[in-house]
């Protein structure tokens, strides 16, 4: 172009010279020509520039999808954003006459271990109770000063700042001001030196206060030590059998819960701040886990056998059971599972307030969850506030059409016509000890949550962190309810040569390898001749269960395709499968890792996802999706072929900042999330093209915990188009729900 007008203003020159006399003329040609020749080049420019800006906006358009194009919701949590929202678990509580509730567990993902709540909010935590190897508790205690908190301060090889050394664990009571910061004293230990160490050796059971004095259990020590609260300094200390929970009465005096050991049934004694036994006792109790004293005086009692109730006892003599809370066998009456206001289940606080109000938490079995619940002193519900999920994510049944959504202990309503996080009811907890003591999900930790509709009956499948299992439970409404009911499992070959799962459960488990357990005579309880067993590579990258009931299992070597094809449903309703009917089938040449698993039977399509030999792995992480998903057609006709391969988000400079760590399908959509920044990426089923991403919105402060379970994004296609999709949210305690 500039050789061009380079050349036209020679000949412009050379004219003029000649053509002189005419130069106003020529002065008006040569303007509007030039004016023209301006035009074209910004013409050319513009089209170049336009010609790199359409590149660019290709990319901008995936990567800034229109936050308009979907809606961020939750499950799980009563607050979906911001520091204060419902912890994890509630493991201690305690109630003061004004209603303000206090709380304490050893573990929550953000910190949250200890929080306080007034009139059906979290009101603040108590500080610095996470990291450096610091730790919650089970019990806490306040006065109109402080607020003690039992805790645990692990070594930190840092002596100069006062820490215990590597291997040590300091069982502490720690203690705080009334707005939730360390209150240190004189003769504290710890790096704020608010630390009383009480115990090197087990876990602080109990707190209360008497007589100026702050009362502390320890359960596997039988004792109960005593400190003068004006110092914190040891007073003294007395001897009890395995105690627990305390409270104090209206006279000043401790009763106390005896934990059940070995052959010793549990029962509450009664105590004089001193350590005089008193001789009163509660003896008529199965498993009394909190204990409180009401406005009126009486002693609360909750049962968290098999009743499932808080009994009120009548203490100014010998203990008399006077009444009793809560439907009797809690959660379990009625349609067993199902959530009703005063339906109990895995009580762990109580309390009252000066007008009589009632305070309930329930933490379901093996840590399920807080539901925590005020009740007026005639016992209708005022509030409630949940705290349902850690590591866990969501799918849907499909018969419902997203409207029934289950995680590994619960069962949703939801109602997408409503604003973001008010699209979910907890419908029902699908666990019951009771009547299914050896249900997986009371022995090992799952999180994966996959829902099928097999030959028409539900059935929910579960994994882990390390895709080690895949347990299986069906559903019986007229004799269970809403209760998932232990039904199968399958355990991967433990790499050691021993059992595949250490301890003793589940009993009779073969000595080495792995092995499928059915419950063949409906028990939900394993025994000796349910058990089929082999022995396979150790090493699994994914489980899978497709919508005709078969088992899928990818294994990290060349010939790692486990397929178990169903076998048809027993008379007790088990899915039956079997080694002997179990199909090998070679990973394709082109994956060297395989990772994940998802066959669709209607259409013959298999999708994999591993690491390549064009993208390997730079360093071993067992739990991320790999570096590339690939699409295979005609599957079953034994194609191997790939109609696409895309590469996934893979940091290639080893500082492991950027990885997939699950990927799910549905429609016309292959999505994957990321491991630390939990992005959803979206690809085209039909071209593995990525046409969107998405991330938290506005509805959920755009923030979100790390994803770091397998199976940490599931999806779904409703019946109108619209898709569901569902991604762990592990940090804040609930499940991300996009719809777009």
């Amino acid at each position: 172009m500039s050789n061009k007008i380079q050349k036209f203003h020679q000949y412009i020159q050379e004219l003029l010279r000649k053509l002189y006399t005419y130069r106003k003329a020529i002065f008006n040609i040569l303007l509007a020509i030039t004016c023209g020749l301006m035009v074209i080049f910004m013409s050319m420019t513009m089209e170049s520039a336009n010609s790199n800006n359409s590149k660019i906006a290709k990319k901008d358009k995936i990567a800034t999808a229109s936050q308009a194009s979907y809606v961020t919701s939750w499950l799980g949590n009563s607050i979906g954003k911001g520091k204060l929202r419902v912890q994890n678990n509630i493991e201690g509580m305690y109630v003061k006459n004004d209603g303000t509730i206090y709380t304490n567990s050893v573990w929550d993902e953000a910190g949250s271990e200890a929080a306080i709540y007034q009139d059906g909010k979290p009101v603040f935590t108590l500080e610095d109770t996470h990291g450096w190897n610091r730790v919650g508790g089970k019990a806490v205690i306040a006065n109109n000063q402080y607020i003690y908190l039992a805790m645990s301060q692990g070594g930190m090889n840092h002596p100069e700042h006062d820490y215990p050394p590597e291997g040590e664990i300091w069982h502490c009571v720690r203690r705080y001001d009334l707005k939730g910061k360390p209150a240190p004293f004189h003769g504290g230990t710890g790096w704020d030196k608010s630390m009383l160490i009480v115990s090197k050796n087990s876990e602080i059971t109990g707190l209360t206060i008497a007589d100026n004095k702050l009362f502390v259990s320890n359960t596997r020590e039988n004792i109960i030590h005593v400190y003068n609260l004006d110092n914190m300094e040891g007073i003294n200390s007395f001897t009890v059998n395995n105690p627990g929970n305390m409270t104090t009465d209206k006279q000043g005096n401790l009763w106390i819960i005896q934990n059940k050991k070995g052959s010793l049934s549990p029962k509450i004694v009664n105590y004089s701040p001193d350590g005089k036994n008193l001789g009163k006792q509660i003896t008529d109790v199965v498993n009394p886990t909190a204990i409180a004293i009401d406005n009126q005086g009486r002693l609360l009692v909750a049962e968290n056998g098999k009743i499932q109730q808080m009994f009120i006892y009548d203490i100014k003599d010998q203990p008399v059971k006077v009444g009793s809370f809560g439907d009797k066998y809690g959660v379990f009456s009625g349609v067993a599972g199902e959530i009703k206001d005063t339906k109990l289940y895995g009580i762990t606080g109580l309390g009252t307030d000066e007008k009589g109000n009632i305070y309930i938490n329930n933490n379901g079995f093996n840590n399920s969850g807080a539901d925590l619940r005020k009740f007026s002193p005639s016992g209708k519900l005022q509030w409630q506030l949940l705290g349902l999920i850690f590591v866990d994510n969501a799918d849907t049944d499909p018969k419902t059409d997203g409207i029934n959504v289950f995680t590994k202990q619960e069962e949703y309503l939801m109602d997408y016509s409503k604003p973001a996080g008010q699209q979910w009811t907890y419908k029902a907890y699908t666990i019951n000890p009771f009547k299914y003591s050896q249900d997986p999900r009371l022995h090992t930790s799952p999180d994966g949550t996959f829902f099928r509709r097999i030959q028409g009956k539900p059935f929910l499948f579960l994994t882990d962190m390390y895709n080690s299992k895949l347990q299986i439970y069906r559903f019986n409404p007229q004799t269970d309810g809403k209760i998932a009911i232990p039904s199968g499992l399958f355990v991967g070959t433990n790499g050691t040569g021993e059992k595949a799962i250490s301890g003793d459960w589940p009993p009779y488990q073969p000595f080495k390898g792995e092995w499928i357990w059915r419950d063949i005579n409906g028990n939900g309880s394993f025994e000796e001749n349910e058990y089929d067993n082999s022995e396979d590579y150790p090493y699994i990258g994914g489980w899978w269960v497709d919508n005709k009931g078969d088992i899928w299992k990818a294994l990290r070597t060349a010939d790692g395709i486990r397929h178990f094809p169903l076998q048809g449903i027993d008379q007790q309703g088990n899915l039956i499968y079997s080694y002997k009917s179990m199909r090998k089938e070679k990973t394709p040449s082109f994956f060297t890792d395989l990772r994940r698993i998802e066959y669709f039977p209607d259409s013959d399509t298999m999708y994999l996802s591993g690491f390549t030999v064009d993208h390997p792995a730079l360093y071993d992480d067992a739990k991320i999706v790999g570096s590339e998903i690939a699409r295979f057609d005609n599957w079953s006709q034994g194609n191997r072929t790939p109609k696409w391969r895309t590469v996934i988000p893979y940091d290639n400079t080893g500082k492991k900042e950027i990885a997939t760590a699950a990927m799910s399908i549905a429609g016309d959509y292959v999505f994957a999330v990321t491991f630390k920044t939990a992005e959803v990426h979206v690809y085209k089923t039909s071209t593995g093209e990525l046409v969107k991403k998405i991330s938290p919105g506005v509805e959920v402060g755009k923030e979100s915990g790390w994803v770091d379970i397998p199976y940490g994004i599931r999806a779904f296609r409703r019946s109108n188009g619209k898709y569901l999709v569902f991604v762990e949210e592990n940090w804040k305690g609930k499940v991300l729900v996009y719809q777009f």
